[in-house]
């Protein structure tokens, strides 16, 4: 019996569930498979212990800081700093109390549940968190973040984490990276390439960018040859320190496949800051199919990540830079979308892409038509605002029935915020064990084959689909 979560939690009402908790017993022990996150490979390459409770768990959880924001509290008060350095640096005690003492906020969502897990399995809460216990539980968790069991790499192994990607700009030097090859820690944490500000030219960085990318890579990125060759040149960089995907966050999954005369005219016209209306969104359609075609080359798995506009709050968005909770979502079409990039290339011999959405009303009318008939393409898990028991479930109920488990990823868990890690896989683990669960109650499963189907959305998917 759990402290905070109850052992039951989620394994109830499927009308099997004896079958649900022998499953979770099942899925409950397999490693973690981190295909896609947000977590700093500098923590693990220099293995310092984390500083403060507030730094952890707090700070850089967009999840935890957007809320706060919702309610009209000021982001530098939870400790998110200014883009331009000013403003004064709040006290993490300070934080950790305003957090406390707002905790009630979360009720109902996922990041309390997360949260719960925890606090209770990892620092091992015995009253729930308020502005109460504030101080009492800030002091656990700092005694608990000194000891060496509580360094980012003891931490890894403790969660039994099998690999973990963290997700790096095309021009990142990937210096931890690099650190850790060098052999002296067994632990699994690879690059992923994501080369959006050098395929967006409505970046603010795209300028610069492009001129960073010619002096890394030798490539003259003045032409559209040399500058698909700079990509290629980057993609095996990211490679040779274990990558094996890349990611593309867009605003929506327009691709094009123009002929080489016209790629090479809308480049020119874009680099050279002379783009026509409509040359943005067609530059990053056309990007997406060459992107597309170099991982039927190279073997990298593509992820696109449309249908967030992203800093829709401006004022935030100067003031504390990208990320700070403000990318909301928007509609999302994918069948019209995709099709010059799949017919240009969707048959490709080993070509892979991974689809995400934040737009639940395509899940049954269109990407899992796709899924299921595209043999490139696979479905990602339920992400970011439907990273959540709903939205799990919702993504597994309308997009079994046409596509299967198998054209699916499994689960990630696309996380900043490290010590969430095990929680967020426990809970969709929790969700898929209720479902087959369900799916054997109703006898459209036999309890073996419900027992194989938990090792595959555990595990199994996330390897292969990754290729790890």
């Amino acid at each position: 019996m759990g402290r905070l979560f109850h052992e039951d939690t989620l394994l109830t009402g499927t009308g099997a569930d004896g079958v649900a908790r022998a499953l979770f017993e099942v899925a409950r022990d397999l490693p973690l498979i981190c295909p896609h996150g947000h977590t700093e490979p500098a923590w693990f390459a220099r293995d310092a212990p984390f500083s403060d409770p507030a730094a952890l768990l707090v700070t850089p959880d967009h999840y935890i800081t957007r809320m706060f924001a919702s309610q009209g509290m000021r982001l530098e008060d939870f400790g998110v700093q200014r883009a331009d350095g000013r403003g004064r640096k709040a006290d993490p005690r300070d934080i950790w109390r305003r957090f406390a003492e707002h905790y009630y906020l979360f009720r109902g969502t996922p990041t309390r549940l997360w949260l719960d897990i925890t606090f209770d399995r990892l620092f091992g809460f015995t009253r729930p968190l308020s502005a109460t216990t504030a101080d009492e539980s800030f002091d656990l968790i700092s005694d608990k973040l000194a000891s060496p069991e509580f360094r980012p790499r003891a931490l890894f192994e403790r969660f039994n984490i099998e690999v973990m990607a963290t997700t790096d700009g095309a021009l990142d030097a990937l210096t931890h990276h690099r650190a850790l090859a060098d052999g002296s820690w067994s632990g699994r944490i690879i690059p992923t390439y994501r080369p959006d500000q050098i395929t967006d030219p409505d970046h603010e960085g795209f300028a610069t960018g492009l001129r960073e990318m010619s002096e890394l890579t030798g490539a003259d990125t003045g032409t559209w040859a040399g500058y698909l060759e700079a990509h290629r040149i980057r993609r095996a960089f990211f490679r040779d320190l274990g990558a094996t995907a890349t990611d593309h966050g867009v605003p929506d999954a327009g691709t094009a496949d123009l002929s080489p005369g016209d790629a090479a005219a809308l480049y020119d016209r874009v680099h050279r800051n002379r783009a026509e209306p409509g040359d943005a969104a067609l530059f990053r359609a056309q990007m997406l199919t060459e992107m597309a075609r170099m991982s039927a080359e190279d073997g990298m798995v593509m992820q696109i990540h449309p249908g967030a506009l992203r800093n829709h709050n401006t004022k935030v968005f100067a003031a504390y830079g990208r990320d700070k909770g403000f990318d909301i979502p928007t509609r999302a079409e994918f069948t019209r979308n995709l099709a010059p990039l799949l017919n240009a290339v969707g048959d490709a011999p080993g070509l892979r892409i991974v689809l995400f959405t934040l737009d639940e009303s395509v899940y049954a009318r269109e990407l899992a038509p796709l899924a299921g008939a595209w043999p490139c393409l696979t479905l990602g898990p339920a992400w970011w605002f439907h990273d959540s028991v709903q939205g799990m479930r919702r993504f597994r109920e309308q997009t079994t029935e046409t596509a299967g488990i198998y054209n699916t990823a499994g689960f990630n868990d696309d996380t900043r915020a490290f010590p969430s890690v095990p929680a967020r896989h426990e809970v969709a683990r929790r969700v898929d064990c209720a479902y087959l669960a369900r799916l054997v109650a109703d006898h459209r499963l036999r309890e073996d084959e419900a027992f194989e189907m938990i090792a595959e959305l555990t595990t199994g998917l996330a390897r292969r689909t990754y290729r790890l």
